[in-house]
């Protein structure tokens, strides 16, 4: 047992399963005589739910981790080095790329059995906001054991129409214009550059998972329905039946009762046949 496995064991379980999971591995590490380790372990704080979404989207999705982090490098390069129109289109790219991982987040959530709102997936949102602005928030988050959600607020500064970034203020240029700094800048566009159109050809895929996932679940709804339906149909006629069911039965102890009474009448009559036959006999009997 050693705290990085015990620690992404944790924070891969469903929230409710959290805090029991990790009493279990401090009283191990206390069998095993390690107090250390136990401590550590139980200082490790149960995420949120938004943590845990967001901690969802990295282990279930590690193909989206590289990508989104490189593109964070890219834009955090391009504020510095771009002009406002690439600026624009980056931070386009950038929000759609974000929107479409929240949406997947969202569904993955539901899928582990913790649908999420609006707000929590707001939340998801902002983490992933902070993730590509700030290096820090960025490595945190791929580490998959976040326990709040990422504070978005150290964001890129807006681009308006016409605008132009702030550049650092130019170091003396030991060469002539054009010559090695514009090489460096060509590089570092050509790389910008690259990174966003991977970026949009991973939000490409991820819209078309969404929208066959949108297709699935029409289809799952419209399977839901008809059950409904037949559902209800079927307790109506189970109703119907246990109605007859109920008359049928009364209808039975009716007649026999019916016919328990009718086989008492039918003895007596019987005996006051064979009684009178007894009588008859005997007048017959004293007149001869």
């Amino acid at each position: 047992m050693d705290y990085d496995s015990v620690a992404d064991e944790l924070y891969a379980l469903r929230p409710e399963e959290f805090t029991a999971a990790r009493a279990s591995a401090m009283a191990s590490a206390r069998t095993a005589g390690d107090r250390e380790l136990a401590a550590r372990i139980g200082a490790l704080r149960k995420p949120s739910l938004a943590a845990w979404v967001s901690n969802l989207l990295v282990r279930s999705s590690p193909g989206e981790v590289e990508p989104l982090l490189r593109l964070g490098e890219g834009l955090r390069q391009a504020h510095q080095d771009l002009d406002g129109a690439q600026l624009r289109e980056l931070s386009r790219r950038q929000h759609a790329l974000i929107r479409a991982l929240s949406l997947q987040a969202r569904q993955l959530a539901k899928e582990a059995g913790h649908p999420i709102g609006e707000g929590v997936q707001r939340e998801v949102e902002n983490t992933l906001h902070a993730v590509l602005a700030d290096p820090e928030a960025a490595r945190a988050w791929a580490g998959g054991r976040l326990t709040r959600p990422l504070d978005a607020a150290v964001g890129f500064p807006a681009v308006a129409e016409g605008a132009r970034p702030q550049r650092p203020a130019p170091a003396p240029a030991p060469s002539r214009p054009g010559g090695k700094a514009s090489e460096q800048q060509r590089r570092r566009l050509d790389r910008a550059r690259k990174e966003a159109e991977a970026a949009e050809r991973e939000l490409r895929g991820l819209r078309d998972e969404a929208a066959a996932a949108d297709r699935a679940a029409g289809e799952a709804k419209r399977q839901v329905d008809a059950l409904q339906r037949q559902v209800e149909e079927l307790s109506g006629e189970l109703e119907r039946i246990r109605g007859e069911h109920q008359q049928a039965r009364f209808a039975e102890r009716t007649a026999r009762e019916r016919a328990r009474t009718a086989d008492r009448r039918v003895r007596e009559a019987d005996r006051k046949a064979a009684t009178a036959a007894a009588q008859l006999e005997r007048l017959t009997s004293s007149e001869a």
